[in-house]
């Protein structure tokens, strides 16, 4: 029977405020943060959530824990963390080269290309859905590590987050013989 899996982004911080990149690096989420990760409480409120894991970074744990209602034990896992810029992180996001360069781009600078982050994103939540009694399991990660997820597991990726990927974005998908199959995104913010 087909299991399920929600990964969720975090709240907002102070550098996607200050469009400041943060990858590895971390910073406090803001008070809107906040309150988007109480939104998605209201929506995992009649959610029966078995486990909860986080990326290592702060903003992801402090969403989770504001989440599950301060309620729940959770796992932090280095896998689910955010893409690593190398010296681009705490630099203005106007930094970025445009899309078709970012590829591999942030390799030379010490950091990790997007492929290395689907493969560590998707061994990472594989390994964590293929433990025993994870029925319905929540991860919080970050907008890089939830798109190259999502482009893993949907060919129609691009429609999907046509609009970017919200602040505590949450992407619903079932799990069942090591597979993913996506069903949806809530942006809990509207």
């Amino acid at each position: 029977m087909a299991k399920t899996f929600y990964l969720m982004r975090h709240g907002q911080t102070l550098f996607n405020l200050r469009r400041k990149i943060q990858g590895w690096c971390d910073s406090p989420l803001t008070e809107k943060g906040i309150t988007q990760a109480e939104s998605a409480a209201k929506f995992f409120a009649n959610i029966d959530i078995d486990h909860l894991y986080s990326s290592t970074s702060e903003r992801a744990c402090d969403t989770a824990e504001i989440a599950t209602q301060h309620k729940m034990p959770y796992e932090r896992i280095k896998g689910l963390k955010e893409i690593n810029f190398g010296t681009y992180e705490g630099e203005s996001e106007d930094l970025h080269p445009n899309e078709q360069m970012r590829e591999d781009y942030y390799l030379q600078f010490g950091g990790e290309s997007k492929i290395q982050v689907r493969e560590r994103v998707v061994q990472a939540c594989t390994d964590i859905m293929e433990r025993p009694e994870h029925e319905c399991v929540l991860a919080v990660s970050h907008s890089g590590s939830c798109k190259q997820f999502l482009i893993q597991w949907n060919d129609n990726y691009r429609e999907v987050i046509k609009n970017g990927i919200p602040n505590c974005a949450i992407f619903q998908y079932t799990y069942e013989n090591k597979q993913f199959k996506f069903v949806r995104m809530i942006d809990v913010t509207q």
